[in-house]
């Protein structure tokens, strides 16, 4: 079975050789170039990855993109920074290909204390409490790293298009009755430069601001 894992990426250059080269076998990336100004088209396809380009800026426009291009029945996110391991990924794809589960998200487990800074945890912390609240969703984590079935990602008809992506899928997936699991992944600081989320206050905020407006609009099902 082949399982598409989708790569958002932004000037990943020197991240992609490692996370390409710890692609388990039978799990195709999909590297979706955000525009970057860098050799992440190239370093890319020279590892064999399949690219998809997607001029509108956007964590959730390179990952809605990345999920059209898929073709694989079971569809997985990581992130392509070098932060989340995709050797891991079998844990998060397991429940989804067993049936044991419709959406798995990997609850990050930081290796390193430069991995996932004070500010961030706080933020994301936060968020995971209002979609336990608002929600009623049991999650921890609003993680990158997730898996479920490509048909039925693009049934929930996600509509965000920046950084409220992630959390717009857990949202819309719980209001539509899946069955949600978190698994525990680790999480590393970053191949070079800083986060475009977690490396800042300001991204941090921007995240969480994309992900506020998600919870204030509807969740029910489409």
């Amino acid at each position: 079975m082949v399982i598409d894992v989708v790569l958002p990426s932004l000037n990943e250059a020197a991240a992609l050789p490692w996370v390409l080269r710890r692609m388990p076998p039978g799990y195709r990336p999909i590297v979706v170039d955000n525009g970057s100004t860098d050799q992440t088209v190239e370093v890319a396809r020279a590892h064999g990855a399949e690219v998809v380009r997607e001029p509108r800026r956007g964590f959730g426009a390179a990952c809605e993109a990345g999920l059209r291009a898929a073709t694989a029945d079971v569809v997985a996110f990581c992130d392509a920074d070098g932060s989340l391991d995709p050797a891991l990924l079998s844990r998060v794809t397991g429940p989804v290909v067993a049936g044991q589960a419709d959406l798995v998200l990997g609850r990050r487990r930081a290796t390193d204390w430069r991995a996932w800074p004070v500010h961030a945890r706080l933020g994301n912390a936060a968020l995971a409490w209002s979609v336990r609240r608002r929600a009623g969703v049991r999650v921890r984590d609003i993680g990158p790293m997730r898996a479920a079935g490509r048909e039925a990602l693009l049934g929930l008809a996600l509509e965000d298009r920046r950084f409220g992506y992630p959390l717009e899928m857990v949202v819309r997936a719980a209001a539509a009755g899946w069955r949600l699991r978190e698994v525990d992944v680790a999480y590393r600081p970053r191949a070079g430069g800083r986060s475009k989320v977690t490396g800042s206050v300001r991204g941090t905020l921007r995240a969480v601001q994309d992900m506020r407006r998600v919870l204030g609009r509807s969740t029910d099902a489409p």
